[in-house]
């Protein structure tokens, strides 16, 4: 380990890359939970689709051009969603080839595609050093929306997700996220062809998006550029397992996209065994910081508690009425359950709570004032529902009731 030219440790690993070394035991607790010690964040040459207008303009000055040549760069990667430096024939060939040499317009590599009898897309990725990377594509009549991973694997262990079997991997780059997008958008609608409504964006996929978040809210700015994707916050919702810290400075955001975080259980007993971060920031502390979110939010708006119902496990009804006094104890008013029935996998010791058990868990929610919506799955027959992101290549053989 040495350091760096502009600070922090840097690592030559096995396959001899260079690695920059971001501690995150310090505040995440990894080290309890997750047996890892460091991310690791590739260094190379500049993938231009993970710089916000402002860097592409300062990099094109150190390159001796100007700034219209870095407007017409990022229009032509992030509004035309051009994949490479070769097709933006509106440069001269000479900037091309510089840009070429000099930097990168894509940085991932599809794998697979996998369509669902629902229409679901799942598309498995690579990064450029092999790791997986997943992104869904789920249509609906009037709205689309793209379920985008942060990073490749994840660190939290959930008891009933098939990703934390994975384990953590890396931090995917701020442009390895902006990519997801466009690669999806690409195969659905063609090349720079306009979308014929909008598109949502959930931070739902593999990891833990606020254990990346500096990447994670960088790569939102760049697709909130009206001169590019034009994906504006309120279409884009994150989800966290309960990084406490992160909550609070999520709150302090000026343009932030909206909040879910993932409960499954109202009490601590039953939460440490199913999400173990809730060792580290137990639900007495991950209350206090859904209060301080709910106080920022203006008139109208909500967040929401996502509850995985596991049949069996957390979905009697006496845990509804839990979950209503919880909501309770703390006044949190400006929320709505999202309920998810459990989405099985062969390696996963768990069953989805049945039809009935979940319309009745909402009914008990609701007749105490609490507001609750079930989630219809999406994809689970191709590994593509939520819970299910492990890099599968095979389809999900089991068969379960839906109705």
């Amino acid at each position: 380990m040495f350091q760096g030219p502009v600070g922090g440790n840097f690592e030559r690993r096995p396959d001899g890359a260079l690695y920059f070394a971001a501690e995150v035991s310090e505040f995440c607790g990894c080290r309890a939970f997750a047996e890892c010690d460091k991310i690791y964040t590739m260094i190379g040459s500049p993938h231009l689709t993970g710089h916000t207008r402002a860097e592409l303009i300062e990099l094109f000055a150190e390159f001796g051009e100007p700034r219209y040549r870095a407007d017409q760069v990022f229009r032509g990667l992030h509004q035309r969603r051009l994949m490479s430096f070769e097709e933006m024939t509106d440069l001269p060939k000479s900037l091309r080839e510089k840009l070429y040499e000099a930097a990168s317009a894509r940085s991932l590599t599809v794998e697979s595609r996998y369509t669902s009898v629902d229409g679901t897309r799942r598309f498995l990725m690579r990064t450029h050093d092999g790791h997986p990377v997943e992104t869904v594509f789920i249509p609906t009549e009037n709205r689309d929306t793209i379920c985008f991973s942060s990073q490749s694997g994840c660190p939290l262990k959930c008891d009933f997700c098939l990703t934390a079997k994975l384990g953590l991997l890396r931090n995917l780059t701020a442009g390895e996220i902006v990519e997801q997008i466009i690669v999806v958008l690409n195969d659905v609608y063609g090349v720079g062809s306009e979308t014929p409504h909008g598109t949502n964006l959930v931070a739902m996929g593999e990891g833990e998006p606020f254990l990346n978040f500096e990447n994670l809210i960088k790569a939102l700015e760049i697709m909130s550029d009206d001169k590019g994707l034009f994906i504006v916050p309120g279409r884009v919702t994150v989800s966290t397992a309960g990084i406490v810290p992160k909550i609070f400075e999520f709150s302090d955001l000026e343009r932030r996209p909206n909040l879910a975080i993932s409960l499954s259980a109202a009490n601590d007993e039953l939460r440490d065994k199913l999400m173990p971060i809730n060792k580290r920031w137990p639900i007495e502390k991950l209350m206090e910081a859904a209060k301080a979110f709910e106080k920022t939010l203006k008139r109208g708006e909500r967040f929401t508690f996502e509850y995985v119902l596991l049949g069996g496990v957390n979905d009697s009804d006496e845990q509804a009425a839990e979950l209503a006094s919880l909501l309770q104890e703390y006044g949190l008013r400006k929320v709505k359950i999202n309920l998810i029935p459990h989405n099985p996998a062969e390696q996963l010791d768990y069953r989805p709570s049945t039809p009935d058990q979940v319309r009745r868990f909402k009914e008990i929610l609701e007749s105490h004032g609490v507001s609750a919506y079930i989630r219809t799955p999406r994809g689970r027959d191709i590994y593509a529902a939520c819970g299910q992101l492990a890099a599968k290549q095979e389809p999900n053989l089991i068969q379960i009731q839906t109705a």
